[in-house]
């Protein structure tokens, strides 16, 4: 899962634009320059409304360092001006005559578009962060309490003392968000808009987790006192930081305690947004947010219905190849699961020494990577922990994209609460999807390309985990499960999952599933642990529609595949179909197909 949950109010085309001037130009050579001058100015503007896009992509130098002491507007008033942004913009594109554009700028447009009709259109709920896709501002996977820690250690870089200035201003800017999360909050839930019961329940875990320690011990303040000793910056860095955690931040994460308490009194135990004000156009608003999809509901779960049933058989004919013949497909998956001999300890030493395999394991692809892939990412790779304060709601593995510069390396965070939920049969195919050649490899060879800045960083999730998911099955094609019939499984299972997903998202929010059922479901499905499983269905349940862009966007990329292969034949080149894929950036799945065609054009001549 690509980690750009903070960043998600941006926008969908144009969530996380980060510039210099020195990037915003001299990347539109022979575009047309009225075109160019306006997605420069957008990207402008949506930096401008985001301090923590512009350190997320280590852009917070030079004419942006202003932005590093500061962090995102998170009040009614700045959710009202984001939405009235979006709609001048795409007033404004839309002043362009699209019939005198081509090639590259034609797609740009094309693409821009998009993301801006679809931004305006979920803009038309008056409740959650201004687009659709994320109901909740408060949720066990939204809001600064959740994201801030995180993005503070990792995302805000210290190098000088200016630096650390900067991230003691962010502290004091966190306590000041989340009274502003409070605000809109309690807007939304005037209208019976906040989040079910069970996930009230993570989120209280969690914000009582940070709460917890006493300021000089929080993460908020280990973090600059560890950075600034490593960088050797004088200063009572500890006492000023733990001062304001004191002061700002744990007074703003009381009162956001308090009003969650008070909510979850009166919190529906209903998982779908069926519930909703308007409740079933904003699930279809979600699934063309986060899907880029106009299929129906129903559609979507007889997708998933056939992705599981075909799967299944797969997973059944190889089981018996391998001796695994007792009970149901689900059963024996869960057997995998239980052996202890699939797992690593459930300790610190053992779970450095799991980290320590992935990355063997990365090098292994990447030595495979120059015979599918003609462009090659420049930007590193790190796999990390994700944070204990957190990991109790957190998915088992995402992404979080490298600095545009390269300097910061992509990180792939994976969730070791328990070993349990993680064997080692289930491993290299998670590190496939969030690494090489999955996220890690897409999104740096975006940022990396000869693309208009807005292009570079365009965030479309279907296409995003599409790739991811379509990763895992060529990590396969490469020979990654070669004499690996366990890990074969593995990938077939994960394949499953994101069928499970159609399943269950269009379920809960369109059928009226019940959480309860929902978890049934996908347990006797998969065989995965109950707290993976349980973890996952709420995360459907606050992120409507993000679960199904996984599949559809794998059965996009695969279709495309087969219509160059059809149209080519001896002469399809895979190393060029993926980079023609991936050079081009993300794209709506509706403009997949333009893509392909320009590559046969081009193999043909």
């Amino acid at each position: 899962m690509f980690d750009r949950r903070s960043l998600l109010k941006s926008g969908a085309a144009l969530t996380a634009l980060s510039a210099t001037p020195t990037f915003a130009q001299g990347t539109h050579q022979g575009a047309d320059k009225p075109l160019a001058e306006l997605f420069d100015n957008f990207v402008a503007e949506n930096l401008d409304a985001s301090p923590l896009t512009v350190s997320s992509l280590g852009m917070d130098t030079g004419p942006r360092a202003w932005q590093k002491s500061l962090i995102d507007d998170a009040s009614l008033a700045a959710i009202a001006r984001n939405k009235a942004l979006a709609a001048s913009q795409m007033k404004r594109l839309s002043a362009i005559s699209r019939a005198g554009l081509k090639g590259d700028d034609l797609v740009s447009y094309d693409v821009v578009m998009y993301g801006l009709k679809t931004q305006v259109d979920g803009a038309r709920f008056d409740y959650g962060p201004g687009i659709a896709g994320q109901p909740y501002i408060l949720s066990q996977l939204t809001g600064n309490y959740s994201q801030g820690p995180s993005f503070l250690d990792n995302q805000h870089t210290i190098e000088t003392r200016e630096d650390a200035d900067a991230y003691l201003a962010r502290l004091d800017g966190f306590g000041r968000a989340m009274d502003q999360e409070i605000d809109v909050q309690r807007h939304d839930a005037a209208q019976g808009v906040f989040a079910p019961d069970f996930a009230l329940a993570k989120t209280l875990l969690q914000m009582k987790q940070l709460r917890e320690p006493k300021a000089e011990a929080s993460p908020l303040t280990e973090s600059i006192v560890r950075r600034t000793k490593e960088k050797k910056i004088a200063g009572d860095w500890g006492k000023w930081a733990a001062r304001l955690v004191e002061e700002k931040v744990y007074p703003a994460l009381e009162r956001q305690i308090a009003l969650v308490e008070e909510l979850q009194k009166k919190a529906t135990h209903d998982a779908g947004v069926w519930r909703l004000p308007q409740g079933d156009a904003y699930y279809r608003a979600s699934l063309k947010q986060w899907a880029t999809t106009d299929k129906s509901p129903q559609e979507i779960h007889q997708i998933g219905l056939s992705i599981v049933k075909d799967h299944t058989a797969k997973i059944d004919a190889l089981m018996k190849k391998n001796g695994l013949t007792k009970g149901t497909v689900g059963e024996r998956l869960k057997a995998m699961y239980a052996d202890p001999r699939y797992r690593y300890p459930n300790t610190d030493a053992a779970k450095e020494q799991l980290i320590a395999d992935l990355n063997k394991k990365v090098q292994e692809i990447r030595a495979k990577l120059p015979s599918t892939f003609g462009v090659l990412p420049k930007a590193d790779l790190l796999i990390k922990r994700v944070p204990k304060n957190i990991e109790a709601a957190q998915p088992g593995g995402y992404y979080n994209n490298a600095s545009l510069d390269g300097k910061r390396p992509g990180i792939y965070w994976i969730n070791l609460r328990d070993t349990a939920e993680v064997p080692k049969w289930t491993l290299p195919t998670l590190t496939y999807h969030e690494g090489i050649p999955g996220h890690h490899l897409q999104l740096s060879i975006q940022q990396e390309a000869g693309l208009p800045l807005i292009r570079k960083l365009a965030f479309f999730s279907a296409y995003i985990e599409g790739w991811a998911l379509y990763s895992e099955q060529l990590a396969g094609e490469m020979g990654m499960y070669d004499g690996d019939p366990l890990g074969q499984i593995g990938q077939l299972h994960d394949a499953m999952f994101r069928g499970v997903r159609l399943v269950v998202d269009s379920g809960m929010h369109a059928m009226k599933w019940s959480r309860e059922q929902a978890v049934k479901y996908y347990i006797d499905t998969l065989g995965d642990k109950e707290a993976s499983a349980v973890t996952e269905i709420e995360r459907y349940c606050v992120w409507p529609g993000q679960a199904c862009t996984y599949m559809l966007g794998k059965l996009a990329f695969l279709k495309e595949r087969d219509k160059a292969k059809k149209a080519l034949g001896s002469h399809f080149d895979i190393r060029k179909f993926h980079d023609a894929m991936l050079t081009a950036g993300a794209v709506p799945l509706d403009l997949l197909d333009g893509i392909t065609d320009r590559y046969i054009a081009g193999a043909k001549a």
